[in-house]
């Protein structure tokens, strides 16, 4: 009888060894794909800065939410020739048509409004997020951009969702071109502090290699700027269509030169409180 009782017994907890083993295989397995899928591989930090009252309050203007009444294309026609060429190089990453032109005519309203190249955009956010609209860095940035949280208490917009496409495009520009600014254009410390690695080539490299070998734009046709029109009712067919005024003179196109390979300046090469060679400055 003891032999039968263990026999029984130890064939009772195999099955629960089993049991045990797969529930824990799952759940690490979950885990695995759960950091796979939220945390983007690049995705740094902004770091929290004191800012002036002044400029605090150009910044909470600057990013106050409102769907743009005006497209920032010069014609239809340019237009249709970007968002093509942007729709098919972004269609395996987001398949939804629909969604994926409106995502890229705001990346480039925002951009153009912001003073900033689209295609730089466009490669910042293949490095921070992978176009990965919830995606959450383990220092906590977020959306597309990977926009730190504490940026909504510091320009007094507690209730911005910067998971809210539109929302997250407009902190991440306006947040670059503000570091564009401190650095008087230098798109290498500008990116630098996007990412929270200030004086390291690594970060700029990825944006650069990523802006000019997988969004740089030719126009395949000749595009004028569009001919003026006469006023006609918003929202009617036929409607013309004007590009937002950039918030200050840093013109995209200063930004579109390819410039060589970043490299972080050695200490016996720079003097003390110098800065490196910047790759675009203010005119």
């Amino acid at each position: 009888m003891p032999a039968r009782k263990a026999n029984r017994d130890a064939g009772l907890q195999t099955p629960r060894r089993k049991l045990r083993a797969l529930l824990g295989f799952a759940r690490i397995s979950g885990i695995a794909l759960s950091v796979c899928v939220v945390a983007p591989a690049q995705a740094g930090a902004q770091k929290y800065e004191p800012l002036s009252a002044s400029v605090q309050a150009a910044l909470s203007k600057s990013v106050a939410d409102a769907r743009p009444p005006t497209s920032s294309f010069r014609s239809y026609r340019e237009a249709a020739d970007w968002l093509e060429a942007m729709s098919q190089r972004l269609a395996k990453r987001i398949p939804d048509r629909e969604y994926r032109l409106d995502l890229l005519r705001s990346v480039h309203y925002e951009a153009t409004r912001a003073g900033l190249d689209p295609q730089l955009v466009l490669g910042l956010m293949q490095v921070e997020s992978g176009f990965r609209k919830y995606a959450v860095s383990s220092a906590g940035a977020r959306g597309y951009m990977q926009v730190m949280p504490f940026w909504v208490k510091l320009l007094g917009r507690p209730d911005d969702s910067l998971f809210e496409m539109r929302t997250n495009l407009r902190y991440g520009c306006t947040i670059l071109r503000h570091y564009l600014d401190i650095e008087n254009g230098d798109l290498y410390r500008a990116l630098g502090r996007y990412n929270g690695s200030l004086g390291k080539p690594e970060y700029p490299n990825l944006v650069r290699a990523s802006w000019h070998g997988h969004w740089s734009y030719t126009p395949t046709v000749a595009l004028a700027p569009s001919a003026p029109q006469a006023p006609q009712t918003p929202g009617a067919p036929n409607a013309p269509v004007s590009p937002p005024a950039p918030m200050a003179p840093l013109p995209p196109a200063a930004l579109r030169a390819a410039p060589p390979p970043l490299k972080a300046p050695s200490p016996q090469a720079q003097a003390p409180g110098q800065s490196q060679v910047p790759l675009a400055r203010n005119p």
